[in-house]
């Protein structure tokens, strides 16, 4: 079945400001909340279904993404995204959304009290060289990454502040009655436990740097900038809560003499005078390879000839690109006396007589087809 489109879950316009898609996101995920729904599992996946809309329309990145590519930006378990959102993601990131709408907190799903703040670890982010190789055909990648895992041997004890709540309340009273206030404990900072037995090497959260090794799959089409989203691949959490994400930016290896241009690639073709009246067979690279392509007799500088599908595929796989072949006919900038005397005697030729009509494109109008696609 396929995923419906963000906006469309939603129930706003592409046009939305970010006012209109929290506004939004909001009445879908009061509506269909777990409190307000207990037990109803259909109600559960479309409050799953808005939250990871909201994730993707509330960034301005992830949004801009999306408006270019679609789903297939955020797809996938090495994921350009947020799919396959829990609840324990749901209600740590987008808890201040609904202030105290269930009773003191977002989060009584399951049992109708205050839930325990669930604890998020932090991103990481890196970069990704690709060449042009890899961007046109996919690779898969073995990341080396050091982050910050959770170590065997570290024991919690529920907060004795708290009670494990991760909330601590308090009531004032006021010239209008008591009034009763919720704020994050301050002793264990919301996560409900506190470290009780510390192996040697641990940080204060019982948490340890170390090197992992994290598989990732890059479609091809992606581009420089692009960034790949590894859902739970990031920082462990204290106690055992919802990982952070690892956020992977790509970045692409300029080739040699390819240009890209969307998912078109251009080559800059250079040819004798000589080659370009009598013509030729010249030899072009791809991607991968090379490819021997004719120059008919009499072609003027400047002209273009198009490999078809040789380029970069698309991303969200609507065919491949071309690689433009751009003919430049090289003039010699120095010649000796018989090359010279040669040229001479073909000087007053009629033939060498240049004629506005038959030179080919003129600049503005090459300039005119590459701007219009």
């Amino acid at each position: 079945m396929s995923k419906r489109d963000f906006y469309e879950t939603l129930g706003v316009s592409k046009q939305a400001s970010s006012s209109e898609i929290k506004k939004a996101y909001r009445k879908m995920a009061l509506k269909y909340h777990p409190d307000k729904n207990p037990g109803d599992s259909t109600a559960e996946a479309k409050f799953k279904e808005a939250a990871e809309a909201y994730e993707i329309l509330s960034d301005d990145q992830k949004r801009q993404q999306y408006n270019q590519f679609g789903h297939q930006a955020f797809s996938g378990d090495s994921g350009f995204g947020g799919g396959g959102m829990n609840m324990d993601d749901i209600f740590s990131q987008f808890g201040d959304i609904f202030g105290n709408a269930f009773g003191g907190g977002f989060g009584g799903f399951g049992g109708g009290g205050r839930r325990q703040r669930v604890r998020r670890g932090s991103d990481l982010r890196i970069r990704l060289k690709l060449n042009l190789e890899d961007i046109v055909n996919g690779v898969d990648k073995k990341i080396k990454v050091t982050k910050l895992v959770a170590v065997d041997g570290v024991e919690f004890t529920t907060c004795s502040t708290c009670r494990g709540t991760g909330q601590v309340t308090r009531v004032t009273n006021t010239v209008l009655g008591q009034m009763q206030t919720s704020s994050t404990c301050p002793h264990c900072q919301g996560a409900g436990q506190t470290l009780d037995k510390v192996p040697p090497g641990v940080d204060k959260n019982g948490l340890k740097r170390q090197e992992v090794i994290v598989p990732i799959e890059i479609p091809g089409g992606v581009e420089n900038g692009m960034q790949v989203k590894l859902q739970g691949k990031g920082n462990d959490a204290p106690g055992g809560g919802v990982p952070g994400d690892l956020i992977v930016a790509i970045e692409e290896i300029e080739h040699e003499d390819l240009k890209r241009d969307g998912s078109n690639l251009h080559y800059e073709l250079p040819i004798s005078f000589i080659d370009a009246t009598l013509g030729t067979q010249a030899e072009v690279p791809l991607v991968s390879g090379k490819a021997k392509i004719k120059i008919d007799a009499g072609t003027q500088g400047g002209k273009t000839l198009r490999l078809r599908g040789k380029g970069i595929p698309d991303l969200n796989g609507y065919g491949r690109g071309d690689i433009l072949v751009h003919v430049n006919i090289y003039t010699p900038q120095k010649l000796s006396k018989d090359e010279r005397s040669l040229l001479e005697s073909l000087r007053d030729s009629a033939n060498f007589h240049p004629e506005k009509e038959k030179c080919g494109k003129s600049f503005f109008q090459r300039m005119k087809e590459h701007f219009s696609g």
